[in-house]
């Protein structure tokens, strides 16, 4: 019984071993799953995809190449702080370093005459004080500043090539700036002439390396012309410069395009020099080659702000005093002009023909001036006035001079000139003796009005005429629109973009501000229009919350109109609640349509106060528009 005993001992000893045994193999490997699993997860969070995770028990071993030391420690960090830093196994690699790339080498060379400055960056195996010996011998001696800096780098190539090339250039050049580098040479650099230029140009391009790309800037002063001038003549259809002169590229071609026009051949210099007394140069040329075409021939001349032009002798005298007054209204501010027309047996220095001045008037607003004034004093005034009057900007004003004018020509121009200033659009035509005006007005008093102004400035004796008609279309008040227009075109705009707001609310909803807009516009023409501006609810909601609702809303139209510099003492803000409806409150449709603001306009007490029918577009009960009231009441009230 004893040794029975003993055995089943052994054997429940035996058993629990065994059971033990198991369960510390399935505890290791739910611990490797998890751990494993885990620190996985934690390092993928950190994107660091590069690892490689492995358990041997306990021991978490990681592999993997990170990029740097700095991502091998972060990837031992997130796996120490997922399991004990004393399990982890680190057999991570480090990726190599790129090596890092060479500088940019470069050397700015700055050469004036205090001496030479030198900024950049050169190799660390670079000669630099046989490379300042080299500079001084290039330059004769000339003071270095030396500001280079330096890497250990080795030397590009192409490097000795560029430096060869500076020594060459700096022996050329005074004043300059050379950028180079193993493949660039930049220079710029100034010259004492256009000759000079060429010639450096030249000698620096064929001395430059085939191993670097040579940009040049070479520029020269440009001479000082005084007088600034210039001489065009035109001879039988032949033009030549006997001299020209231009302050910029563009002014130089657009003078030689109005010679080309005007007859030059071939190629004909015009020389880019300093001093030009105005920037109007190239109009001033361009539009006296213009009228020297017109004369036929002649020559022009420019000494500075003065312009002298010569007629062929036998032009015809009207054509030259024609083309002189116009020229003389062409040229720019500043210039003055001067012409001479040489007498011949087939020329006269008198005007043949009717004495006339004539002031024209177009619809668009343009003035022309033309015809003779007895003195340049009297020029000028009536060139100013008109100008005053109609605009600066809208006069042209060719006007000859002739001293034999009749007694009391001046008056008559300028009586003309206001006479002008009442139309719309027309003429005035002054004469030895008579005064003549033409054209249309928007108002009916014109005539009364030009009579009675003209009664007390003409000459006694002088003969006036007038031929104005008037034009409905042109009255300003005649194109205003009728009450009723007003109120129609509001509501068209309304019809066609309804002025809705944020719910519950009074603020104008931003898609409905371009109708706020338009509508700002047309009361520009409705001043002083009474209208009464309607807000109406649906039927949501208390009657009491509607009605200041829709109180609120039109108010917010009036306050929006007033932002739009609308005058808003004409008009009246009035809330209707959910009284009024044009819809079935049943639907969203309907409500939505009972949500509106309407334009009406107010009727005076006597039209509004009528005992019947439909001129009353107030309900006596509840002081609100009747539907389909309002249009009839309108209506009536306009007829």
């Amino acid at each position: 019984m004893r040794s029975l005993s003993t055995l089943a001992g052994v054997f429940a000893f035996l058993a629990a071993a065994v059971l033990a045994i198991m369960a510390a193999y399935f505890a290791v490997g739910a611990i490797e799953k998890y751990s494993g699993a885990a620190v996985g997860e934690a390092l993928s969070e950190q994107q660091m995809n590069w690892t490689n995770v492995d358990v041997d028990g306990l021991q978490v071993i990681l592999t993997g190449t990170a990029p740097t030391e700095a991502a091998r420690f972060r990837a031992l960090t997130s796996a120490g702080n997922v399991v004990d830093p004393s399990r982890i196994a680190d057999f991570i690699d480090v990726a190599e370093a790129e090596s890092i790339a060479a500088p940019d080498f470069t050397i700015e060379i700055l050469q004036n005459t205090d001496g030479i400055s030198l900024i950049g960056l050169i190799p660390e195996e670079f000669d630099r004080e046989a490379f300042l010996e080299a500079l001084r011998d290039a330059t004769k001696g000339t003071p270095i500043v030396d500001f280079l800096q330096s890497a250990p780098y080795p030397a590009p190539e192409g490097w000795d090539q560029a430096l060869l090339y500076s020594y060459r250039a700096l022996a050329q050049l005074k004043r300059s700036k050379i950028s180079l580098s193993a493949n660039s040479i930049s220079i710029t650099a100034v010259s004492e002439s256009q000759g000079e230029r060429a010639e450096l140009e030249k000698a620096l391009r064929r001395a430059a390396p085939q191993t670097a790309k040579l940009y040049l800037s070479i520029s020269a002063p440009r001479p000082v012309l005084t007088p600034f001038s210039l001489r065009f003549v035109l001879k039988d259809g032949v033009a030549r410069f006997d001299a020209c002169a231009a302050d910029t590229i563009p002014t130089q071609a657009r003078i030689l395009a109005a010679a080309q026009a005007a007859g030059l051949k071939g190629v004909s210099n015009c020389t880019l020099g300093l001093g030009v007394p105005t920037t109007h140069w190239g109009e001033a040329v361009e539009t006296g080659i213009r009228a020297l075409v017109k004369l036929g021939g002649g020559s022009l001349s420019f000494a500075d702000a003065d312009v002298t032009v010569i007629a062929d002798e036998g032009t015809d005298v009207e054509l030259f005093n024609t083309t002189i007054a116009e020229l003389e209204a062409d040229l720019p501010l500043l210039f003055s002009l001067s012409a001479t027309l040489p007498e011949s047996e087939e020329t006269t220095t008198r005007l043949e023909g009717p004495i006339d001045f004539v002031a024209t008037l177009s619809p668009e607003g343009q003035v022309q001036l033309r015809g003779r004034v007895p003195t340049e004093r009297v020029r000028k005034a009536a060139q100013s006035y008109a100008r005053a009057r109609f605009g600066r900007d809208t006069v042209y004003a060719p006007l000859s001079l002739d001293p034999d004018l009749p007694a009391g020509w001046p008056m008559r121009v300028f009586s003309g000139l206001a006479a002008l200033a009442e139309l719309n659009n027309g003429s005035v035509v002054v004469g030895a003796n008579s005064l003549t005006v033409k054209g249309v007005t928007g108002n009916l008093d014109t005539n009364a009005q030009l009579a009675a102004m003209l009664a007390t400035q003409l000459p006694e004796g002088t003969d006036v005429t007038f031929d104005v008609v008037y034009n409905e279309a042109l009255d300003p008040v005649a194109a205003l629109p009728t009450p009723q227009e007003c109120v129609t075109s509001i509501n068209a705009v309304i019809q066609a973009n309804k002025i809705n707001f944020a719910p519950g609310a009074d603020t104008i909803s931003s898609e409905s501000l371009s109708s706020i807009d338009q509508i700002a516009a047309l009361m520009k023409e409705c001043e002083g229009v009474p209208l009464e501006i309607a807000g109406h609810t649906d039927s949501q909601g208390s009657d009491g919350m509607n009605y200041d609702l829709s109180q609120a809303r039109a108010e917010a139209v009036v306050n929006a109109l007033m932002a739009r510099r609308v005058l808003t003492g004409n008009l009246k803000a009035l809330g209707y609640g959910e009284t009024t409806p044009i819809a079935s409150n049943d639907t969203e449709e309907g409500r939505e349509d009972n949500r509106r603001i309407e334009f009406t306009l107010i009727l005076p007490e006597d039209d509004a106060t009528q005992e019947e029918g439909p001129a009353s577009a107030l309900d006596p009960e509840t002081d609100a528009p009747q539907e389909g009231a309002t249009e009839e009441t309108e209506q009536e009230a306009t007829e």
